[in-house]
């Protein structure tokens, strides 16, 4: 039987949540001999590797599987993941996610009723621990994987795609655009240069593919709220300005101006938005969403230095 699915885990430092996304996939309804799991462990400093080589061997009716990427960032992984995959659809999912029931079974029911779309993404639901924040909104959530489209399938569209955390793409359609662009890792080190999403799909849109959004295809993804601090959100928010900046150096000098422009005027934007949260009564969700469009903007104009692998 060959196999449908191929999920790539990427891993970093998560050995107290990598199981949960493991052991979510061994109980989907969906036959073992269709999927696979494979595990791709980032460098990980904590047991990880240890932890899941000890759920392989405890469940040999699961296709899973561990392998190490010493070069650091989450595009680098996903690639190794593909490369080491056989299923017809490559899935990304984060190793902090969990799959709901039915999960791989609605992206099998999907592209037997799409055949011609490229690409589909899901539904990502926050699991706030221990509860969400006060100072959350739906402005700034985005940050922590919230990631709802639309209550009904659809193709994307306005220049919107998937969140890299739960996406399907076709197998010869990834290995045509080249994968993602290492040149976006994602986290490396210390420094967060993001977009590798957005890049990886305005590849396969420029081709003509068409990426669809399934509201049916789900995934929870674990936020410790402990961890979301201020320089935990600005790492994450600066990242996605550095990670347009070098987009768009790519597209040339007027291109790097537009953008430039794009971000202030969401600057302002964020500015109105956070005096409705005020005139609303909700001081604590005002700021949150004008630091964040300043954080991408500082992103975007400090000069972007890969750090070597």
């Amino acid at each position: 039987m060959q196999i449908a699915i191929s999920v790539v885990i990427c891993s970093y430092n998560r050995e107290a949540y990598i199981i949960q996304a493991i052991d979510s996939l061994y109980k989907q309804d969906t036959d073992k001999k269709l999927y696979e799991v494979i595990v791709v462990d980032n460098n990980s400093q904590d047991d990880t590797a240890a932890k899941v080589n000890a759920y392989i061997a405890s469940h040999p009716d699961m296709q899973l599987y561990y392998h190490l990427e010493k070069r650091q960032g989450a595009s680098y992984a996903r690639n190794t993941g593909a490369d080491l995959s056989k299923g017809k659809l490559i899935c990304c999912m984060d190793d902090d996610a969990v799959a709901m029931p039915g999960y791989l079974n609605n992206i099998i029911r999907f592209f037997e009723e799409h055949p011609d779309a490229t690409g589909l993404g899901g539904r990502i639901i926050p699991r706030y621990i221990p509860s969400e924040p006060k100072w959350m909104s739906h402005y700034v959530s985005s940050l922590v994987g919230n990631f709802d489209y639309s209550p009904v399938t659809k193709p994307f569209d306005n220049g919107r795609y998937p969140l890299e955390s739960n996406m399907i793409v076709k197998r010869e359609d990834f290995f045509a655009v080249g994968g993602f662009n290492t040149s976006l890792p994602g986290v490396k080190g210390t420094l967060r240069i993001g977009g590798e999403g957005k890049e990886f799909f305005y590849k396969l849109i420029s081709r003509g593919g068409i990426i669809w959004y399934d509201p049916e295809v789900i995934v929870h993804h674990v936020v410790e709220v402990k961890k979301l601090t201020s320089e935990y959100m600005y790492r994450v928010a600066s990242g996605i300005g550095r990670g347009e900046k070098v987009r768009m150096q790519t597209a040339g000098r007027g291109a790097v101006s537009k953008k430039g422009v794009e971000y202030l005027f969401k600057l302002g934007a964020s500015v109105l938005i956070g005096a409705w949260y005020l005139l609303q009564g909700k001081p604590a969700k005002s700021w949150p969403v004008i630091q964040f469009r300043i954080d991408v903007l500082k992103g975007f104009w400090e000069p972007v230095h890969l750090p070597s692998n």
